[in-house]
């Protein structure tokens, strides 16, 4: 079990909240009993926060300790091996979302083969009331479980009854009365629709990595850049192309742009993330940073010489600042 501590400021004064997270259910204890919601939570979007939120709420006014159930790997992977499904959010990325609603506590429970046959009555009995001491559960309008998901929010009213405990069910969160997924969310990133992706995440999608060497072409051509290899492999990576980004470094706010591609100017047939940081000039060779998108810029092209690519960078670089300038 891991504690995770959150701070934040109440008339002028530090409070720390604590979330515990737990790896599996059989590691939690309820020590009093328990409002929970149940799901993968993907991006941790905007749907999903009204959920917390929610929970939160309703825990502080009944008095029940609060639970998130989600699990790793993500479902959908383990039913259908074959499937290729990248995530919105590493797994500190989640973590960092879900320290900042105010819950008691995250358990993460491990979804194998085992797991995903237990039918909806064994994974309620078994999990909801023998484990967490369920009182109530908060769960999205389009939830389903238990083996082959026959179960849905009717069922689950059904054995709330027999169970004793409370169905709490929410909405879809709608932008322009579309509702809130992680699947659009996906699809609007492979788009490069980062208007759309915030809208809907309520935040600017981020990229993690280390800095390693390059070949150094970028700064043979003046437009010198970071080489970004991934913390994880599963992240979903956006459209191919130029970016308007942004991130920290020494506790200062340093605007960028940053290219997805295979450099195809350069015949580079391998898929490389390379950022150029406006006004940075210090070595951040080994270091890890976080990178957010703010705008696609364009997409990714083949030029005829470095010297046009020189020159559409500067160009790519003026679009930029022009945006910046705007704020």
């Amino acid at each position: 079990m891991y504690v995770c501590f959150v701070r934040c400021r109440f008339n002028n004064e530090p409070i720390q909240f604590i979330m515990k997270r737990i790896n599996g259910v059989e590691n939690f204890k309820a020590k009093q009993p328990t409002i929970t919601t149940i799901g993968t939570f993907d991006g941790v979007h905007l749907g999903h926060q009204k959920i917390l939120s929610k929970l939160v709420e309703e825990g502080k006014k009944s008095n029940l300790e609060t639970i998130v159930l989600t699990f790793s790997p993500h479902p959908r992977k383990v039913l259908n091996p074959k499937l290729k499904l990248y995530q919105l959010n590493t797994a500190n990325e989640k973590m960092e979302l879900f320290k900042k609603s105010g819950i008691d506590n995250l358990i993460i429970q491990k979804f194998d083969k085992v797991f995903s046959e237990f039918s909806a009555n064994r994974f309620v009995k078994n999990i909801i009331v023998g484990k967490l001491n369920v009182r109530k559960i908060l769960i999205g309008y389009d939830h389903r479980f238990g083996k082959n998901r026959e179960a849905g929010i009717e069922e689950l009213t059904i054995l709330g009854k027999k169970y004793d405990f409370e169905i709490i069910e929410i909405n879809a969160e709608e932008k322009n009365n579309i509702s809130i997924s992680s699947t659009k969310i996906r699809n609007a990133l492979k788009e490069g629709d980062l208007s759309t992706v915030k809208s809907y995440l309520g935040y600017d999608y981020r990229i993690s990595g280390k800095i390693i060497k390059g070949n150094s072409i970028g700064r043979k051509i003046g437009f010198p850049t970071a080489n970004l290899q991934l913390v994880d492999k599963e992240k979903l990576i956006p459209k191919r192309g130029v970016y308007l980004v942004y991130t920290t470094l020494e506790n200062k706010l340093i605007h960028g742009m940053m290219n997805i591609g295979i450099k195809p100017t350069l015949k580079k047939a391998k898929e490389s993330i390379e950022v150029n940081l406006f006004g940075w000039e210090k070595n951040i060779y080994g270091k890890h940073i976080d990178v957010f998108l703010k705008k696609f810029i364009r997409d990714e092209r083949k030029f005829v010489s470095l010297e046009k690519l020189s020159e559409q960078l500067k160009s790519d670089k003026e679009t930029c600042l022009k945006l910046l300038n705007e704020k």
